[in-house]
């Protein structure tokens, strides 16, 4: 078995949330009147944003929609009835990932999940000679995309596909929806060239959502507080208003999906500025769903964590996640055009997937070897409508151009502003940083202003 990689070869990032938090009754809210700094979502960018403008000695309010922190990741029992993770379950970059240091101070137990990934050629496991031929297909693919993004050909990575024979349609669904959540026809080659690889991946036993939960630990967020309308018309200061009540900021940082706020989940008034609309258009989110189901006994003896691809005839594929946490149940992702199309028919067309699938790879008896089985569809949450974000062709810039402040005092974070960490949780983390970081010097620029107007007067 070769541990073939892009980018980690799928580190299987989905997307970010955190252990569940019980939900608030619907009343006013604990914070009101005047702050430095409104942050908009709890997710890892919103936590990290709010614990930088903290340790500036600036004050803050996070509003999150749902009842829970966390956003995409987001570990709970379910139905299953053992704590897993339902969005993100392994974070990389671990010598440069401040979640990591954070994470080892609060005593959270990191692993390195198994690095083979397994391949199925019909009702067998790939052969040597099929793996060394699928490596080098891949490998040629990416390469072929990752050049044309690096001469700067803002192009649709599909278009510069090679032949790869036999391994066409299962390399373009790994380079794409596997490891993009889009198709290739969606993503910009310039966007996916700028890909950092990360070949060092962790999880945490017991779910990634305890890693969040400890980072948040001193952040104190209003749950259930949908922010539906920022008014920066006001000459001091900005008025974010949530379902529970009102407050004033002198900044704000956003840290909702791109989809959500495409979708107009939040009316800003007056309306962002076109440069900004249009990047957060380019960036939309693409299908990163998934459904969860039990192998009692581990059946196809899967490694633990292990991903398991299979030789595809057309794009209707989906990849698996053996014995997650060395538990006897697994992950079936949902990605692209496909996966949408599957998490809209419902999780009941998604569980016959499933079985037609095993069915056909372990024998017509494999079906019977599915026990429990829960959807998790990230398209139809309201407040984050899908995946990870990736560039659309022509749309490479967009990732700067939404890192600048609309309206001098609007600024956004998130996994789809990071240029060579986007769709992971250490992307929207750093995000969240810097956000913070340019908020801070906008009100430290402001007061000093502020300050300097007397002293001109007194002269």
């Amino acid at each position: 078995m070769k541990n073939f990689s892009r980018r980690g070869f799928l580190a299987g990032v989905a997307a970010f949330s955190a252990a569940p938090v019980l939900s608030q009754p619907a009343v006013q809210l604990s914070v009101s009147g005047d702050v430095d700094v409104a942050i908009v979502g709890a997710g890892a960018a919103g936590i990290a944003a709010a614990r930088r403008v903290a340790s500036a000695g600036r004050s803050y309010a996070v509003f999150e929609a749902g009842n829970r922190i966390g956003g995409r990741i987001w570990t709970d029992r379910g139905r299953l009835g053992i704590a897993h993770d339902r969005g993100a379950q392994r974070i990389s970059a671990s010598g440069r990932n401040p979640l990591v240091a954070l994470g080892r101070l609060a005593g959270v137990d990191f692993y390195e999940p198994a690095p083979f990934r397994r391949l199925y050629v019909g009702q067998r496991e790939a052969r040597d000679h099929e793996y060394d031929s699928f490596t080098a297909a891949l490998h040629r693919a990416s390469r072929a995309i990752t050049a044309a993004g690096e001469a700067g050909l803002d192009l649709a990575a599909a278009r510069t596909l090679p032949d790869l024979g036999e391994w066409q349609a299962t390399v373009a669904f790994v380079l794409g929806p596997l490891m993009t959540s889009k198709d290739l026809e969606e993503v910009s080659t310039v966007d996916f060239a700028r890909a950092e690889e990360q070949r060092d991946e962790f999880a945490c036993r017991g779910g990634l959502g305890q890693l969040l939960a400890a980072a948040a630990k001193p952040v104190k967020v209003e749950l259930d507080a949908p922010v539906v309308r920022i008014d920066t018309r006001g000459r001091g200061s900005i008025t974010v208003e949530t379902s529970r009540g009102s407050v004033r900021a002198n900044a704000v940082i956003v840290t909702v999906s791109t989809n959500a706020l495409n979708a107009g989940l939040i009316r800003f008034e007056p309306a962002l500025p076109k440069r900004t609309a249009d990047a957060l258009a380019g960036l939309a989110l693409g299908t990163r769903d998934r459904l969860v189901f039990q192998l009692p006994g581990n059946p196809f003896n899967f490694g633990a964590d292990q991903r398991i691809v299979f030789k595809a005839a057309d794009a209707r594929t989906v990849s698996l996640v053996g014995r997650v946490g060395s538990a006897d149940f697994a992950y079936a992702e949902f990605t692209g055009r496909f996966g949408r199309e599957m998490a809209d028919a419902g999780e009941a067309a998604m569980l016959a997937f499933v079985g037609d699938l095993l069915a056909s790879h372990f024998g017509a008896d494999a079906r019977k070897e599915i026990g429990r089985a829960e959807a998790v569809r990230w398209s139809r949450e309201p407040w984050i409508l899908g995946g990870t974000s990736v560039a659309a062709p022509g749309s490479s810039a967009n990732r700067r151009l939404l890192a600048e402040p609309a309206h001098d005092r609007i600024f956004f974070a998130g996994e789809a502003l990071h240029e060579s960490w986007y769709g992971t949780v250490a992307g929207a983390w750093i995000s969240g940083e810097r956000a913070a970081d340019a908020a801070i010097r906008r009100l430290t620029a402001a007061s000093t202003a502020q300050r300097a107007v007397p002293a001109q007067k007194k002269r």
